[in-house]
């Protein structure tokens, strides 16, 4: 039987290879097995076994495997390779392989996206979460004509994507006919999420079962011999099995007849290596080839041999019972991973090194494995494998691996002929480390190794490298922004829009003026950006608009944004996930890149992209912010700072501590945001930080306006964008339009309110999105008179969509329902119960207690406000209608506002009149509107 492939079957579904050990005292674990086989095959399920190395995992996994092919049930096997651990989805490939008829029965996206993982045809990768998903459909598909049972043994070898897309399978095999049964050595460590998975440990053999296997298996043993096996054993079954065999006259030289030296790992491998050194030279050699080649693809070891091992050299390891081939699956396994690790051990250097040659013949010259095993075969510094390796980690990091990338990177800077080359290479990988993965805190020493000499200019890539670690690290904005600026200029060709390097720098560069929310920044960006050759790049001149200047050059290029963020179904590149999701910030289209964000956070969850995924937290929490999700917003905020405070990321623990300062001042815990925003203040005052600066300023402003102290929120918002002006370089100027003009009316600024709505308007502001127009039209309504007032508030609430963003809409139905309860028009009472209704569920109470407070002031009671304000048992809709009702609208009238024909409106309230205990129309109005004379306490 293969570790990798399909377990054969005999006549009648009998396995044709058994355990190569009769097992003794392991009828506890068996029985647990047997059960776990038999659930499986009925509903699925996942299984993990643990214990330590050489205690029998591997011939428990062979036991079960012949037991459920006995039982009828189909068995895939594969292994993780210590020396494939680097290639991304080689263990996947293992077990798509055998699959063949049921992945053709798959969509054609499930079925093209495991097809280019597992490397059966050439293709656009697909995203982590896609493979996971067409990976847990080709098993269930697979599971349905009969039981399927997935084994997978030496998990902690297995490559980086293999093992988090089988980690995300078999904890959804529930309800299908398909197991997942998985070997750990306890004390490694795996990139597979195991929780919420079941584990059975495997411990050492009893004293008798231990004294049992020693005698069914050498029974000449003499009894000191046996004795001080036994002793020193522990009843590890791997040592009681092996350590004979070195008494027997095959030890190698060097190994004491002692069995108390070295640890038993070390003196396993020794014993190994006894047996391989009495193979003929050309099994050794291709031993060596298939330890190499790591997948266990039988044909890529024989065709990489033919030349000169021959094909049949394996036969003579099998007879050794070192591997297991299987000729109808094409496959060969090592029964052990010290095998493995002994054939490549007992090999020379330049064994090695022809070895991979041979192997990087069998891939074409575009395959990130020809690239890998020529690295390995090089001697010296190559620069034809430098360029291969290099162009393979671009293709690594697309798909959506970039510490797989860094690795490439770092072998390709070996292999650098030329120091300005190695230099690039190494500070290239150093910045995904920075910038993606999260490795910061080996930074500054790379950094330093790196650096120029005092009298040099700092190369582009180097500069890139210190500027992202300036900017993460220390808000260093001023410094990064010279040391980029400079090295672009010093470039040999600074607009070079093809360059990859010169795409980092300017994505920095753009992140650098963001952040500074300076008008000199932004003209400097300008400039660079303006003389690039063809033209800036795409996702770069997309940030420039809706990013660093939203207010001047977002509208037209929107269009644009939107095709981007439509792309990101398609994308694997949590980097690019995140630099469109930032795009779609202040323009709103946050909700649409949901989806994606959570896949980049999902990949730095289990060890991926870290930096990725704490900004993906930071824009889902943002987009919470606005569309009501704040204790979501909060929660992702906590899990993202926890991030930053294991990798260093100071920079973006202030962003996240925004989200905090955000929910607390809405919701009226002002000791919080007091303490949260003189945090945000303290560091990024003398930094020049100004996102952060204006960050802080919002969230004082709504603390302010919670305590209706409207001059403090007035001069707080001013402080991000003065009023009549939108400040091309302070994008956090479109979240306060609003609060701008709502402070400058409530403080007598009424020419500075009018002012701001005619800029705004100028700019085109409410075109950009729902929500824009929705809060432009409110805010054109706070400076307007009696009537215009009222249809411009009416065309705010009537934006399609406004309800998605429910503070700002609940704001506006507030400020509505005040304008109308001055002017004594009883619809006030629908608006300010629908602001209610809002503030209420988003927790806001400063502002659910000046909708109570106005309501009083209609002369509804506080009771009763309470009790419309819940209008318990209805619908939305529902209560829309009734609301509408009350305040004396007709039918029509209320279904041209709802979009609604007047008998549906009609059906409606026949429905909700049992539901309130009124009868009739006119009773509906007493029930909602008219408070008992007794109660009613009219203000004016």
């Amino acid at each position: 039987m293969a570790r990798g492939g399909e377990l054969p079957g005999g006549e009648g579904g009998t396995p044709r290879w058994e355990p190569a050990v009769r097992l003794f005292g392991r009828d506890t674990e068996l029985g647990q097995l047997d059960a776990f086989i038999a659930t499986a095959a009925i509903s699925g399920g996942g299984l993990l076994l643990t214990g330590a190395a050489g205690v029998g995992k591997s011939v428990l996994l062979d036991a079960t495997a012949a037991r459920a092919t006995a039982k009828g049930a189909r068995v895939l096997r594969a292994a993780g390779v210590e020396f494939e651990a680097e290639m991304s989805f080689a263990g996947l490939h293992q077990v798509v392989h055998p699959l063949g008829k049921e992945l053709r029965r798959l969509s054609d996206s499930y079925r093209r996206a495991l097809e280019v993982t597992a490397g059966l045809h050439e293709g656009t990768p697909a995203d982590q979460l896609t493979v996971s998903n067409a990976m847990l459909a080709l098993l269930t598909e697979a599971a349905a004509d009969r039981p399927l049972l997935v084994i997978v043994d030496d998990m902690p070898w297995l490559d980086r994507m293999s093992a988090v897309v089988l980690g995300f399978v078999a904890r959804r095999l529930t309800g299908s006919q398909a197991g997942f049964l998985a070997a750990f050595r306890s004390d490694e460590v795996s990139f597979f999420e195991r929780g919420g998975l079941p584990e059975l440990e495997v411990l050492p053999l009893s004293d008798d079962a231990a004294a049992a296997l020693v005698e069914d298996r050498f029974p000449t043993l003499s009894p000191r011999i046996r004795q001080r096996l036994l002793a020193d054993a522990q009843g590890n079954p791997l040592a009681l099995l092996e350590l004979p065999i070195a008494l027997s006259g095959h030890r190698p030289a060097g190994v004491p007849a002692s069995l108390t030296r070295p640890p038993l790992s070390r003196r396993l491998q020794s014993l190994f290596a006894s047996r391989i050194s009495n193979l003929p030279d050309a099994t050794r050699g291709q031993l060596l080839l298939a330890a190499l080649e790591g997948s266990g693809d039988l044909r890529i070891v024989r065709d990489a041999a033919a030349a000169e091992l021959g094909a049949q050299a394996l036969d003579a390891a099998e007879r050794a019972r070192l591997i297991h081939i299987d000729t109808g699956a094409g496959r060969v396994a090592f029964r052990h991973p010290l095998t493995r690790a002994a054939v490549v051990e007992l090999s020379t250097s330049e064994q090695r090194r022809q070895a991979h040659r041979a192997l990087a013949g069998q891939f074409g010259i575009d395959s990130e494995r020809h690239a890998w095993h020529l690295s390995q075969a090089a001697i010296d510094a190559d620069e034809d494998v430098a360029v291969l390796l290099e162009r393979a980690a671009a293709k690594v990091r697309r798909r959506g691996d970039p510490v797989g990338a860094i690795e490439l990177l770092l072998r390709a800077a070996d292999l650098s002929p030329e120091d300005t080359d190695r230099k690039r290479r190494t500070v290239m990988a150093a910045y995904i480390g920075v910038d993606i993965t999260g490795d910061l805190r080996e930074a500054p020493q790379l950094l330093d190794v790196l650096g120029p000499a005092a009298d040099e200019q700092p190369s582009l890539a180097l500069a890139v490298a210190a500027a992202a670690y300036l900017l993460n690290i220390d808000g260093a904005v001023d410094a990064a922004h010279r040391l980029l600026v400079t090295a672009i200029e010093m470039s040999p060709d600074p607009g070079d829009a093809n360059e990859e390097i010169m795409v980092e720098a300017l994505w920095v560069l753009q992140a650098v003026v963001a952040f500074g929310s300076r008008a000199e920044l932004v003209e400097s960006f300008r400039t660079v950006v303006a003389r690039m050759r063809p033209g800036p790049p795409e996702l770069i001149d997309l940030l420039g608009s809706t990013f660093v200047e939203p207010a001047r050059l977002a509208l037209p290029a929107l269009g644009r944004l939107d095709d981007a963020v439509a792309g990101l179904t398609e994308q694997s590149d949590p980097a690019r996930t995140i630099r469109v999701g930032v795009a779609a910030l202040y323009v709103d289209r946050l909700p649409d890149c949901r989806a994606a964000l959570w896949r980049a956070v999902e990949h730095g969850r289990v060890g991926g992209a870290v930096t990725s995924a704490i900004e993906a937290l930071l824009l889902l929490g943002c987009d919470g912010l606005l569309s009501g999700g704040w204790d979501e917003a909060s929660r992702l905020a906590d899990e993202a700072l926890v991030l930053c405070e294991e990798h260093n990321y100071q920079l973006l623990a202030y962003l996240l501590r925004f989200q905090h300062a955000f929910v607390a001042a809405a919701r009226g815990n002002e000791t919080s945001v007091s303490a949260l925003t003189d945090e945000m203040i303290q560091w990024a005052a003398p930094r020049g930080f100004g996102f952060v600066l204006n960050y802080a300023s919002h969230a004082k402003a709504l603390a302010a306006f919670a305590e209706a102290d409207y001059e403090a929120a007035y001069q707080q918002v001013t402080a991000i964008s003065p009023a009549g002006t939108l400040e091309p370089h302070s994008a956090h100027a479109l979240w306060v339009i609003f609060d701008l003009v709502e402070a400058a009316v409530r403080t007598g600024r009424r020419t500075e309110a009018a002012a701001h709505v005619a800029a705004v308007q100028a700019a085109g502001i409410g075109g950009v999105s729902t929500r824009l127009a929705l809060v432009v039209a409110a805010a054109a309504a706070l400076v307007a008179t009696e009537p215009e007032d009222r249809r411009l508030f009416e065309a705010a609430l009537a934006v399609p969509g406004g309800e998605r963003w429910p503070f700002e809409f609940g704001r506006v139905h507030l400020a509505y329902g005040e304008r109308l309860r001055r002017a004594k028009d009883r619809q006030a009472r629908y608006h300010l119960t629908s602001a209610l209704d809002i503030f209420q569920r988003l927790g806001a109470e400063p502002w659910a207690k000046r909708a109570r407070g106005e309501l009083r002031a209609t002369g509804l009671p506080a009771t009763h406000a309470e009790a419309v304000g819940g209008l318990a048992g209805l619908t939305p809709q529902q209560r829309e209608i009734a609301l509408l009702a009350a305040a004396g609208l007709t039918n029509k009238q209320i279904g041209d506002r709802l979009f609604l024909s007047p008998r549906t409106v009609g059906t409606h309230l026949y429905q909700l009149f049992p539901k309130l205990g009124v009868t009739s129309r006119a009773a509906l109005r007493d029930a909602l509107a008219e408070p008992p004379a007794d109660q009613a306490t009219p203000r004016s």
